[in-house]
């Protein structure tokens, strides 16, 4: 009961939200314009919103003060917000005045989200935690009994403890291995195109058309006045040597909608059983295209098919909504890739056809054969007329089999197909008020996320002329994926793409594709499927980060070895698991044991923790040690875990590179009076001025030294000499009774304010493994405050590093045994002030 009890804080930490109305602050408040828009207590933070015509506001949480530099606008007016950790307090809004110590000439008490409030908030939601526990019992009977790290991940996600992206389900037969299937029979086609300018782009469109039109075609062109005068001599020249095609050249510039309402009627007359292409003139297609386009107008439901497209709307890629250019040729490297998805699992209906590449069926096209003419020169027609066959009973199809370049606005300009877009739009809404609807249905959906994520990872690879990164990481946080995501903030600010492969999540596998336009995610349970899917890159560089949490891990290595044959691989050592399933190389049991300064696994050794039951040490070993030789270097992150891994494979030490990770430390914190600043304001905080506050970083789990955490906070209580803060969260096995305290989830940024207002001044650092980097201590460090740690691993190296700064201590035998007189040691306060 009290590790669910435990839990529950945890839970109300994370889900629970108090929102507040401020009103009435006075007369002065209303001179100054102020307005708190949002005052809400949220993810164990306070965040304060509105507005107030001041250039600048300071928000004080009892004696923590956070300063809002302001930009009015024309009217003198600023937005202000402030977002910093909450704890119960006085809450006051001041304007900063020019006195000594710089408090406010004018300042306003908001009404305070005290602790009663927060309880009644956590009974409030305690029904919904004990529901959720309830209903997820097989997943945390599986997680506990099992080591399932999959069931794990749901209850932490149904528990609001992790945000999982979630992405669409890969099926595994939807890029064909073998070669296409014969296409049926399909007839000939006609081609519509209304042309105005852009002939730079029309050469390409038209030879294009002629090379890598599969099916018979008759195209009709409509030049619609351009105001180019080389346009039609051009055309004329042009389709005078094709017996296929016929100009039709406008008296006056009649607008897109005329003119292809010109070009259907010519059709209607000569080809009225064709079905009908409309083709912009600035598209550009790739071979074998009409007949993948026309193949689902064998239904005599469809009424229409849209391919997939760099500038397609709904259908655009790599994500709906967004437009992007191609390099030359970048078409043709997408579409083979198109080619290759199964058709079947490769369309959707849509809630209307996109009139940039769109097939028509003549059946439908009969019966209503004219765009309406008050969509004046274009946008917006086309959905109007699907809108009028979905009445008649048609269905518009699209498809990811096939992918054409639409170089959009090249006839009209971006700035003027903004005007267009705009006010044709709101004409559609009004006459289909369900359009809209339906649009985002399909976009909550998309039913066509999965073949869109495989166009987009091969655009990835069409766009980026280096090798693309390919990492394969877990999704259990911690410093690895600190540094993946700085790797991949990297990439993105240098306009390169990124692909994380994650295992440990919800989902078996996870595909993470990051572009600079966005996000995109896909999931599979099928090793085969991952495979067939990145290899879609022809130029890859393969960079394991952590497989951690991984049910079946030794899928990991004969992945990592089939992705990188031809391409580079580089294994990071942010753990040890390629060494050991053990992989912080600790023991189960109550005692400690010294990590030996030659790690031996071999199979005499005592076996460390199957944490994954994936079979005999061998196995593992010869597993992994085919993907480190495969592997171009094995990266690790300190010389003490340089020395582990050489010690474990030493004829695999030419490829060890040590290199730490960059950590520009945040300038040292000074601290006035630190201790009468930060505990003044409540009687109970000044009773315990003189007292030590042992500060400990991060999500303490039993590796990270639980066991220890809770000892040591025993023993502050024991002897009343000092108090422990934990800045983060404590595995729900182990506690912490008052005085000391345990804060909960923070961000990076709250550390100056957090050390502050607990009155820390020294750190302990108490996990119980040989660290590879250790990103906490480094934290730590960086506050210019004492650090303690055991004697192990980078850790140590990184406190030894620093100097006088910090203190190591031998690991002990047991967590009680921890050398409280070395830990409680009074630093010298004045020397840590910067």
């Amino acid at each position: 009961m009290g590790r669910i009890f435990r839990v529950f804080h945890r839970y109300a930490d994370a889900n629970l939200r108090i929102s507040r109305t401020v009103g009435g602050l006075g007369a002065r408040a209303e001179a100054w314009g102020l307005h708190v828009t949002r005052y809400e207590y949220s993810g164990n933070r306070l965040r304060l919103e509105g507005r107030i015509a001041a250039p600048e506001l300071v928000l004080r949480l009892d004696s923590v003060t956070q300063r809002c530099a302001l930009e009015p606008d024309v009217s003198g007016v600023a937005k202000f917000a402030f977002d910093l950790p909450f704890w119960p307090g006085r809450v006051e809004l001041a304007i900063p005045g020019k006195g000594a110590e710089g408090q406010g000439n004018e300042s306003w008490t908001l009404p305070p989200i005290g602790r009663l409030r927060l309880t009644f908030g956590q009974l409030r939601i305690a029904p919904i935690f004990l529901w959720r526990l309830a209903s997820h019992a097989g997943d945390i009977w599986r997680w506990r009994s099992r080591g399932d790290s999959s069931a794990g991940m749901r209850v932490k996600s149904a528990l609001g403890f992790v945000a999982q992206s979630r992405g669409a389900l890969l099926p595994s037969n939807l890029l064909r291995t073998g070669p296409p299937d014969e296409p049926p029979a399909s007839p000939a086609i006609v081609i519509v195109l209304p042309v105005f300018n852009a002939r730079n782009l029309l050469r390409e469109t038209l030879d294009r058309i002629v090379r890598h039109t599969d099916l018979d075609w008759h195209m009709i062109v409509v030049e619609d006045r351009s105001t180019d005068p080389e346009m039609r001599p051009f055309l004329r020249d042009w389709c005078k040597a094709k017996a296929n095609v016929t100009l039709l050249e406008n008296a006056a510039n009649l607008g897109f909608v005329a003119s292809v309402n010109r070009g259907y009627e010519e059709v209607l007359n000569r080809f009225p059983d064709r079905p009908v292409v409309l083709l912009n003139s600035d598209v550009f297609v790739p071979a074998g295209w009409a007949s993948r386009l026309v193949e689902p107008l064998t239904d005599p439901e469809v009424a229409s098919v849209t391919p997939m497209s760099n500038d397609a709307q709904i259908l655009s890629v790599p994500l709906p909504g967004t437009r992007s250019d191609l390099p030359p040729g970048a078409v043709d490297q997408i579409d083979a890739i198109a080619a290759k998805l199964e058709p079947s699992q490769a369309r959707a209906d849509l809630p209307t056809g996109i009139g940039f590449c769109m097939a028509l069926a003549p059946r439908f096209l009969s019966q209503l054969s004219r765009f309406d003419p008050g969509f004046g020169r274009g946008y917006g027609e086309e959905t109007d007329w699907c809108q009028r066959v979905r009445r008649l009973g048609g269905r518009h199809v699209g498809i990811s089999s096939l992918f054409v370049e639409h170089r959009g606005s090249a006839s009209f300009g971006p700035s003027a197909r903004q005007k267009l877009v705009e006010r044709n739009h709101a004409k559609i809404e009004r006459r289909y008020p369900s359009y809209p609807r339906a649009v985002g249905r399909f976009l909550s959906r998309d039913p066509l996320a999965a073949p869109r994520f495989v166009l987009a990872l091969a655009r990835a690879g069409a766009l980026q002329a280096a090798p693309l990164k390919i990492w394969l990481g877990h999704s259990l946080g911690g410093g690895a994926e600190i540094r993946l995501r700085e790797e991949i903030a990297a990439e993105l600010r240098a306009g390169r793409r990124g692909v994380v492969l994650r295992v440990g999540g919800t989902a078996r596998w996870s595909i993470e594709l990051h572009d600079p336009l966005g996000l995109c995610i896909t999931e599979t349970a099928d090793r085969a499927a991952i495979l067939s899917l990145l290899q879609v890159l022809p130029e890859r560089h393969v960079i394991y980060s952590c497989g951690v949490g991984h049910s079946t891990p030794l899928e990991i290595p004969e992945l990592l070895v089939d992705l990188s044959r031809g391409h580079q691989l580089d294994i990071l050592f942010h753990d040890y698991f390629p060494l050991s399933e053990a992989y912080t190389l600790l023991e189960e049991g109550p005692s400690l044991r010294d990590i030996p300064a030659r790690i031996d696994l071999r199979p005499g050794f005592r076996k460390p923790p199957r944490v994954h039951s994936s079979g005999d040490r061998s196995e593992w070993e010869d597993a992994w040690g085919a993907a480190m030789t495969a592997a171009t270097c094995l990266r690790v992150f300190s010389r003490s875990s340089a020395g582990i891994v050489a010690s474990v494979r030493p004829d695999l030490a030419d490829k060890i590179d040590c290199k730490p990770h960059d950590r520009r430390r945040p300038a040292r914190l000074t601290y006035p009076h630190h201790r009468h600043l930060a505990n003044s304001g409540t009687s109970s905080n000044a009773d315990r001025s003189a007292q030590p506050v042992i500060g400990v970083l991060g999500h303490i789990g039993l590796h990270k030294g639980a066991s220890v955490v809770e000892a040591v906070g025993d023993a502050c209580i024991a002897d009343g000499r000092a108090r422990l803060v934990l800045l983060g969260t404590l595995d729900p096995r182990f506690h912490l009774d008052a005085p000391n305290h345990i804060h909960g989830p923070f961000e990076r940024s709250d550390l100056p304010i957090l050390v502050a207002h607990h009155g820390i001044d020294r750190w302990f650092i108490p996990s119980l493994w040989p660290e590879t980097f250790s990103f906490t201590t480094h934290e730590a460090l960086g506050t210019g405050l004492p650090v303690t740690c055991f004697d192990l691993g980078a850790q140590a190296e990184a406190v030894r590093a620093a100097g006088g700064q910090g203190c190591v201590l031998p690991l002990p035998r047991y967590p009680s045994d921890v050398d409280m007189g070395r830990l409680l040691g009074q630093p010298d306060c004045e020397r840590w002030v910067a």
